[in-house]
């Protein structure tokens, strides 16, 4: 019997990782690189960065430090600006919240997942978050979903993960949790092949978790 969720945020919770996609894309068009979504998404799969496609074309850390920060800004205004919500995600969490204890493991940076959740009223269903300052080593590395483990005090059999992400699933895989991965068309190019679960949409989780 499962007793922890651990959800990923990005594409899971919010619909985030287009705009962050879009940001790099933009940073990079400033020093003459295209940033290809079929390049973008192998990349991300496997926990990269997109200034990978710059270092690769020479360009300076100086620049590329300049181009990262000015990045985040451009995220950071899509945040603001563009419609990130996914539809029915208060009330699925308000229903899980009555049977389990959650928490958000992400990778995104504090400033930027704080900014997202600003009102939102979704970390008010978490006992906890933990963002990419606060481990060890992103994902896919297991640290992320192991510190969330310890900070539950939980065995890893009584915990599933929720996740849209290659990098997120082998995060998970290798933290030993379960993981159920959600259909999400950024990321359906990734391999989810060692995913426990599939679904559609997170109003299929509370039937899942029930058979479990």
């Amino acid at each position: 019997m499962k007793k922890y969720i651990l959800f990923d945020n990005d594409g899971v919770l919010v619909e985030t990782e287009k705009w962050y996609f879009e940001a790099n894309v933009k940073a990079l068009s400033e020093i003459n690189i295209k940033l290809e979504e079929e390049v973008y998404m192998e990349i991300m799969a496997r926990g990269g960065t997109a200034w990978e496609v710059a270092q690769k074309q020479g360009i300076s850390k100086e620049t590329i430090d300049k181009k990262r920060f000015q990045r985040d800004l451009y995220y950071q205004e899509f945040l603001k600006t563009k419609n990130i919500e996914i539809s029915g995600v208060k009330e699925i969490l308000t229903k899980l919240s009555k049977k389990y204890k959650m928490a958000i493991i992400t990778t995104s940076r504090r400033v930027d997942f704080d900014l997202i959740h600003k009102d939102r009223g979704i970390v008010d269903f978490m006992d906890f978050t933990l963002c990419v300052e606060e481990y060890k080593r992103a994902k896919p590395f297991p640290d992320p979903y192991l510190a969330g483990l310890k900070k539950f005090n939980a065995k890893k059999e009584e915990a599933i993960v929720i996740e849209d992400s290659q990098r997120g699933l082998i995060s998970a895989y290798k933290a030993g949790i379960q993981c159920a991965v959600v259909k999400n068309e950024f990321t359906k190019t990734h391999d989810f092949s060692k995913a426990n679960f599939y679904i559609d949409n997170l109003n299929e989780l509370e039937n899942l978790l029930s058979t479990l």
